[in-house]
């Protein structure tokens, strides 16, 4: 699975709003990410290729279409299990799958809410695990060194977008009118130009003010 170019979702805050109720089941599907962290609200297109990925997105795609993304600790494990897998994740809906003209196979998945990897259910015909909810901690709304953080990321966020070739400049505007400050911390966190295990420290950190600070 590897990550192609970035798909901007914009969400406001009442969507952000809707993310939070989105409620995370005791058990899900895990599909494993190879050189990917998926943040909520983030879209993002994967390639899948391993055969337990392909069963698992196409039956789940069938059903409720909700799955459990976790980056791999090391991406040159082909076939892993759940202690290759990072504990903490994203509940993910698959939006669409893609049958790409060389063969391969690209799911759009969205992600929703965090979560924390319990024990292991099943390892056939793919991954299922308990899992538990994870909420963020958020900074009170006059908090002015938190606003200060926002003001800046926001202005790292365009120039994520000049020096990116995949997003198109006119997510320049959307960026601005970005309400959540969550989201705007997720978008950057996801874009941010770090390895797979900075990105997934970023993932671990409840504490928003903190995980802004940390970007």
């Amino acid at each position: 699975h590897e990550d192609g170019p970035e798909i901007i979702a914009l969400i406001s805050d009442e969507e952000e709003n809707e993310l939070k109720k989105t409620k995370i089941p005791e058990t899900l599907p895990i599909l494993p990410l190879k050189n990917t962290v998926l943040f909520p609200g983030v879209v993002i297109p994967i390639t899948v290729g391993r055969d337990k990925s392909l069963v698992l997105v196409k039956e789940i795609y069938k059903k409720d279409r909700i799955i459990g993304a976790l980056a791999q600790k090391d991406p040159k494990i082909e076939d892993p299990k759940l202690t290759d897998l990072y504990k903490v994740g994203t509940l993910a809906q698959i939006i669409k799958i893609l049958e790409m003209p060389d063969g391969s196979t690209a799911v759009i998945i969205q992600g929703k809410r965090r979560f924390s990897l319990g024990k292991l259910i099943s390892e056939k015909p793919y991954i299922v695990a308990q899992v538990d909810s994870l909420n963020d901690i958020k900074p009170t709304k006059n908090n002015e060194e938190f606003n200060a953080i926002i003001e800046s990321l926001s202005d790292l966020s365009l120039k994520i977008i000049k020096l990116s070739p995949n997003i198109p400049p006119e997510a320049s505007f959307a960026i601005k009118n970005i309400e959540s400050n969550t989201f705007l911390i997720n978008f950057i966190s996801s874009n941010a130009n770090v390895n797979i295990q900075n990105k997934q420290k970023l993932l671990e950190e409840n504490d928003l003010e903190k995980r802004g600070i940390k970007l």
